[in-house]
C-alpha cells in the first residue's frame, strides 16, 4: 500500500441519501407521535395503562435503533485495510484480501470481491446515491489497485 498521504488515507465512505432520509423520517415520526400524544388530551392520556405506554415507547425505540443502524453504515479505508460497517456488524478486510469493488447497474450497494472467491456487500455505498456512489466506487477501486497485486 502506498504511503497514506499518497493514497489519501484515511478515508470514509458513507451513503448520503440514507442518512438524510433517516434524519428526516426519524424526526418526522417523533414529532408526529408527540403531537398526537399531546392532542389526545389529558383525560385520554391518563386512561393509558403503563404497559400500553411502555409498548409505544418500545416501538419508538425500535424504530430509532433501526434508523440508526442504517445511518451508521460506512466503509473506512486506512493503511491496514478496509473496515466495513453494515448496521451493527462490522468486518475488517486487509488490502490483500480485496480483489475488486463494484456497483453493478441496479445493485442496491457496493460489492467487494475477495481473493477466496467470496463477496462482501457494503451498505456504506448505496446505489441510490447515483453519481456520488459511482464516484466513491471509483475512489475505492483506485485504493484497491494502489495496493497492487505484488502485496497480495
Amino acid at each position: 500500500m502506498p504511503a497514506a498521504s499518497e493514497a489519501g488515507l484515511p478515508r470514509r465512505f458513507r451513503p448520503l441519501g440514507v442518512r438524510l432520509a433517516g434524519w428526516f423520517f426519524g424526526t418526522l415520526f417523533v414529532v408526529v407521535c408527540a403531537v398526537m400524544w399531546i392532542g389526545l388530551g389529558a383525560e385520554l392520556r391518563n386512561s393509558f395503562l403503563l404497559r400500553y405506554q411502555l409498548t409505544m415507547l418500545g416501538i419508538v425505540v425500535a424504530l430509532v435503533l433501526c434508523l440508526h443502524a442504517l445511518m451508521r453504515c460506512r466503509i473506512d479505508a486506512d493503511e491496514s485495510g478496509l473496515r466495513i460497517v453494515n448496521g451493527y456488524r462490522s468486518r475488517h478486510l486487509d488490502w490483500a484480501q480485496v480483489v475488486d469493488v463494484s456497483l453493478p447497474p441496479g445493485a442496491p450497494w457496493a460489492i467487494f470481491d475477495l481473493v477466496d472467491g467470496s463477496t462482501v456487500s457494503a451498505l456504506g455505498i448505496q446505489g441510490s446515491d447515483g453519481a456520488r456512489a459511482r464516484q466513491q466506487v471509483r475512489e475505492l477501486r483506485a485504493l484497491v489497485n494502489a495496493a497492487g497485486p505484488g502485496d497480495r
